[in-house]
């Protein structure tokens, strides 16, 4: 009998899925129904915790380790952010986790900080500070998982401008994705984690 692919979610309240009307709205759920309809018997896993920052990814990855994961994906940077964390910081913590993950024998797809200028109560003034903000992460996010072995989802401009031409995509919170969000990230991200999903089974079958 072929053994379950194991995806496994580590991050935020995005990875968690705050703010989605139902469980299986939310970004793992749909990520595993994207790798179920391309043939794989997917068992997911959701250990992303809300507010969660960078540094807080440690135990997350530690909690990860007895399930021999096949695929994890790791989004995180908001809080950081919204903290005023240092970027250099949040990416090394970045980094270090996706070294441990690595280091277990899981492949990895991170999925940089969102663009935190779309949510509607940032005024428009600090937009462009914001924006500029969100990418010096967004970079340093990308070149630390890259450096340690992860495939990295640009998806947040794209992702980003979504949000800010759509405010449904908004829970009624105004910061965390709608289930109709939610949909949105996840067809953006769905591509890198289809990539990578088949790229492990293919080693598997090998």
């Amino acid at each position: 009998m072929t053994a379950p692919f194991r995806l496994v979610l580590l991050g935020d309240s995005i990875a968690h899925g705050t703010g989605a009307a139902r469980v299986e709205d939310g970004l793992g759920p749909r990520l595993a129904q994207v790798l179920r309809s391309d043939g794989a018997d997917v068992e997911l896993t959701v250990l992303a915790v809300p507010g969660a920052v960078s540094r807080d990814l440690a135990a997350q990855v530690r909690r990860a380790a007895p399930l021999a994961a096949d695929l994890a994906v790791v989004v995180v940077g908001a809080n950081d952010l919204a903290r005023f964390l240092p970027a250099d910081q949040a990416a090394q913590a970045l980094g270090a986790a996706v070294a441990d993950l690595r280091a277990a024998g899981t492949d990895v797809v991170v999925v940089p900080a969102p663009d935190m200028s779309s949510v509607p109560f940032v005024p428009p003034a600090f937009r462009p500070a914001v924006q500029a903000a969100c990418a010096l992460l967004q970079r340093q996010q990308a070149a630390v998982a890259e450096a340690h072995g992860a495939t990295v989802a640009a998806v947040s401009a794209e992702v980003g401008r979504a949000f800010t031409d759509d405010p449904t995509l908004f829970a009624a919170d105004r910061f965390h994705p709608s289930s109709a969000g939610y949909a949105r990230i996840a067809a953006a991200v769905a591509p890198t984690v289809l990539a990578a999903a088949r790229a492990r089974r293919a080693r598997r079958a090998a």
